[in-house]
């Protein structure tokens, strides 16, 4: 008997979700709890695990199309059913003849039984434009015979086992490489951009830090004199991940879904709250003493120790001292005032932004802070995190300063009142007691909500911040 897969409700508040890639196909065998298919909602992107263990017989709902939760996007079921299912499809090919209309053929779930009559002469031993032929054929798998037909289950395990996002085949597109030859680490074996920039990188020298967040140019080739204008083959390197039609200028593409919900929800933002900033710079010494004196005990314990937690330490420490900034506002005129601090991370993802939310982060000691940082930071870029895990959150700190951004001034994230920004840490010159030190200086910004929050009380929990960060401890 077959399982139907619904689209599941990833929250209370809900009600749809958009199919954005399909991780198997009809005929697929699937196991229970392996990724199915991948969604997005208006919170978050997941991977779905398969309910059920068997074939998939039918996909209900095409790539990129959005339906109510408990809608049924497939039909699992035993093998079978899927033969069955397959045989079923064919019965209209068999009066094609008396059919004024026949009805293309679709693929089967399994492969089709030759015609009981076949004309050899009238039969090609090798036609030359077979219509199921795709535009781009994978390379053979491992172990399938040369030359010879690729099975069904050859098929499933090259797709197996080059399972990759949009962005990541574009990268290797472009730099030619097979990723039959990278063994991933995302879930189910996807290969993700970091595998295949980590390849990349040692195939053809550093294209980026893999996980360091700042990207370092690839070589370019030196400078020619100039010349007769060179044909299409000598165009100039373009950007990594965008692809230009041949002989175009210009590429365009559909926003992804989480895409536009950011865009959606930043204009709502700006319409909602009056934004204003102000900065501070901080001086991180005994930051960096204090990092170096717990980094080896963390890392006994396997939590890696970074700047953001004791970032976020502080912020909680201020935030209990000044309320107002981890408040709310609802309606026109009601202020919520939140008794625990749940502190949103800002996420950078390869497809786009996400804020998982530390809860009652109030309660947590360095390490406990740390982990938990790590943990949701690490399953935000596997797509496993629950939708509970990106809301609530009451402050959220943004780290620019990651990718060598000096300072910024970041919107709201809404219904929150306040969202810090921390730049770079960079060494400078400071006049510390009339003499000039060398000093490791990062710039803070806080963007608030002055429909709630004023100028000054901005600035005091500012100074409150960086007076606890450069305090020794």
């Amino acid at each position: 008997m077959s399982t139907d897969v619904i689209m599941p409700q990833m929250g209370e508040s809900i009600a749809e979700g958009t199919v954005t890639k399909w991780l198997k196909q009809i005929g697929d065998r699937v196991k229970r709890d392996e990724p199915l298919f991948e969604i997005s909602t208006d919170k978050v992107d997941a991977e779905i695990p398969s309910p059920a263990e068997g074939v998939l017989l039918e996909i209900l709902v095409k790539e990129g199309d959005t339906v109510p939760i408990n809608t049924v996007v497939a039909r699992i079921g035993a093998e079978g059913e899927a033969k069955t299912a397959g045989a079923s499809r064919q019965e209209p090919a068999k009066d094609k003849a008396a059919s004024p209309r026949p009805e293309p053929a679709r693929e089967p779930a399994a492969p089709m039984a030759p015609p009981a009559t076949p004309k050899p002469a009238a039969a090609p031993a090798k036609p030359q434009t077979p219509a199921a032929v795709p535009p781009r054929p994978a390379p053979a798998p491992a172990g399938a015979p040369a030359g010879g037909p690729v099975t069904r289950e050859d098929e499933a395990a090259l797709r197996r086992k080059t399972k990759s996002t949009p962005v990541v085949r574009k990268i290797a597109g472009e730099h030619g490489v097979d990723l039959t030859l990278i063994d991933g680490t995302g879930i189910g074996g996807r290969v993700t951009k970091r595998d295949i920039l980590t390849y990349i990188e040692h195939q053809e020298g550093p294209v980026a830090a893999p996980g360091a967040g700042v990207l370092t140019p690839a070589p370019h080739p030196a400078p020619t004199a100039p010349g007769p204008k060179a044909g299409p083959t000598s165009e100039p390197p373009v950007t990594p991940g965008i692809v230009f039609p041949p002989g175009e200028r210009e590429a365009r593409e559909k926003m992804s879904i989480m895409r536009r919900k950011i865009a959606e929800h930043m204009i709502m933002s700006r319409r909602t709250s009056a934004h204003v900033q102000s900065w501070q710079e901080c001086d991180m010494q005994s930051v960096f003493k204090r990092r170096d004196a717990l980094k080896g005990e963390f890392e006994r314990s396997g939590v890696k120790l970074t700047f953001t937690t004791f970032i976020a330490e502080t912020v909680v420490h201020a935030l209990q001292a000044f309320p107002k900034l981890n408040a709310s506002v609802e309606g026109e005129d009601t202020i919520v005032y939140h008794k625990d601090v749940n502190l949103g991370i800002a996420v950078s993802l390869d497809w786009g932004l996400i804020v998982p939310v530390v809860k009652q982060a109030q309660q947590m000691n360095l390490l406990g802070l740390a982990t938990s940082i790590n943990d949701l930071a690490e399953r935000a870029r596997t797509k496993r995190l629950s939708v509970d895990e990106v809301q609530g959150g009451t402050f959220t700190i943004t780290n620019p300063g990651i990718f060598g951004t000096l300072m910024g001034a970041p919107i709201i994230n809404q219904p929150q009142v306040a969202i810090l920004g921390v730049g770079v840490i960079k060494k400078r010159p400071v006049v510390i007691d009339d003499a000039i030190a060398i000093r490791p200086i990062m710039y803070l910004s806080i963007s608030y909500d002055h429909r709630l929050v004023d100028g000054a009380d901005a600035a005091r929990f500012l100074a409150y911040v960086v007076n606890d960060l450069e305090t020794p401890r």
